[in-house]
């Protein structure tokens, strides 16, 4: 025997040893074997002219019946691949010029994760997530399941975990609510998805903020609504701007996003008498009220409206990691069998796995623990990016927020003559700095100008590079 062919038959040894044959595939075995010896052919053109073993011993060697074998070579000989020459065996055919060359395999590199950087916006700081409590509560829940966990999921979520919400409402922002009302979601993506495909009719017009949060107008046209976007001011949306027509006003009433404005009482009162007057609705999203510094919040709207014609919508990727994709939304007792209806037809998109760990972290007093723990943590942090930006008060107007994990910094005239708040937003991103300009967030003419400046996700060494570098780039052009 050459060492041409000795190599040959040492290549299709080698390959025959990596056919794994699964008893719970779909495909049959004699079609996994079909393409495992198809695959080793095509993979490596040295086994030409290389022998196969018996199909008895094959079919020892892979615990299957020596017909399965026979099945295989009888195919890939059908095709070509295979010869089969009387008295000597099967052998892989010689000069097969329809193949294609072999693929060169690379080795694949694992994408490096991709840090939060400053000033990214609605980022907790994970480091400091309470990662060892947490998992002790995630193994307790999954180490010994309990019966309804291994049931057919309720399509609201865990009713444990809508109990623990519904009691932390109650505490936190004065909203007495039933646990058959809040329903548990994937974040604030399928909450609006869910009110417009369910509780709104076809095609309905709908009142956004402007600035607002850019992806609702997507989650809008997705759905076949329309947006019906409304220039904010610095009380944030005005309800006698709402035109006839409009089915539902969605708002951010305790710190408008992005501009960190608090609608006053006079305005959330003329809102919910917008909705009562008209059967509307009101979407309140109050994504991060828990994280205020001075003072105190004011009502809830869903609270002010004994959640009549208000929905509250909440969530926990900024409270505890955004890795969790879990929040909620609270209805009001009229919507929730529509909206039980519609989920119980497409399904809900919150994983089951984290919801009872998550429950128990709350009625365990932990979860109230990180978050006064966090609000002194972030406080201390927009304190000293303030500091460190001082200097640049003249092209810039900083000023303390009583509340959130942002500031919003609004151009000046000397700088907002210069340059537009998206060319400084690019320039600052060639330095290593993530700005985010707040014209980005608005679809209407002669858009607001002003930067926005995530503290809460970084620590004040990375704040206090970041702002040194923002203080150069903007010396330069001013």
């Amino acid at each position: 025997m050459s060492n041409i062919v000795k190599i040959n038959q040492s290549n299709l040894d080698a390959a025959l040893l990596g056919i794994a044959l699964e008893r719970t595939a779909p495909d049959s075995l004699q079609a996994q074997l079909t393409e495992g010896l198809r695959h080793a052919i095509l993979n490596d053109p040295g086994t030409s002219g290389a022998r196969l073993p018996a199909s008895r011993k094959l079919a020892g060697e892979l615990s299957v019946s020596r017909t399965t074998v026979q099945i295989a070579y009888d195919q890939l000989i059908s095709e070509g691949y295979l010869t089969s020459r009387r008295g000597s065996g099967t052998f892989v055919a010689d000069n097969l010029p329809h193949l294609s060359p072999p693929v060169t395999k690379t080795a694949g590199l694992r994408p490096e994760a991709q840090p939060w950087r400053p000033f990214h916006t609605g980022v907790p700081d994970q480091a400091l997530f309470p990662h060892q409590s947490w998992a002790r509560h995630l193994e307790r829940a999954w180490r010994a399941p309990e019966n309804a966990l291994l049931a057919r999921p309720d399509p609201m979520g865990w009713y444990p975990l809508r109990q623990a919400i519904a009691d932390h409402l109650s505490a936190w922002r004065g909203l007495p609510c039933d646990p058959g009302q809040v329903l548990i979601t994937s974040g604030a993506w399928e909450a609006f998805e869910l009110i417009c495909r369910a509780l709104l009719p076809g095609g309905s017009a709908v009142a956004l903020e402007d600035p607002g949060w850019s992806p609702l107008r997507e989650v809008l046209d997705a759905c076949g609504a329309r947006a019906c976007p409304l220039r904010t001011d610095h009380e944030g949306l005005n309800p006698a701007d709402i035109p006839t027509g409009v089915a539902a006003a969605i708002v951010t009433p305790s710190r408008h996003y992005p501009t960190g404005a608090t609608m006053p009482l006079a305005r959330r009162a003329a809102l919910l008498d917008w909705a009562q007057q008209t059967g509307g609705l009101v979407v309140e999203d109050d994504y991060d009220s828990e994280f205020r510094y001075k003072g105190h919040p004011l009502p809830s709207l869903a609270g002010l409206d004994g959640l009549r014609h208000c929905i509250y919508i909440g969530s926990f990727s900024k409270l505890l990691s955004p890795a969790l994709r879990i929040g909620y939304a609270v209805l009001p007792q009229t919507q929730v069998d529509p909206a039980r209806h519609h989920l119980a037809r497409t399904g809900t998109r919150a994983s089951l796995i984290p919801q009872p760990a998550l429950a128990s972290f709350m009625t365990s007093g932990e979860f109230a623990t990180h978050l006064r723990r966090m609000r002194r943590i972030y406080a201390r942090r927009q304190e000293y990016l303030l500091s460190e930006l001082a200097p640049l008060s003249d092209l810039l107007d900083l000023s303390p927020d009583p509340a959130g994990m942002h500031l919003c910094a609004r151009l000046t005239p000397k700088l907002a003559g210069r340059i537009t708040d998206r060319h400084i937003a690019a320039r600052a991103q060639e330095r290593g700095v993530f700005l985010r300009a707040l014209s980005s967030h608005s679809v209407l003419p002669d858009p607001p100008q002003g930067l926005l400046l995530g503290y809460a996700g970084h620590d004040e060494a990375a704040l206090g590079a970041a702002a040194h570098t923002l203080a150069r780039l903007l010396r330069d052009i001013a």
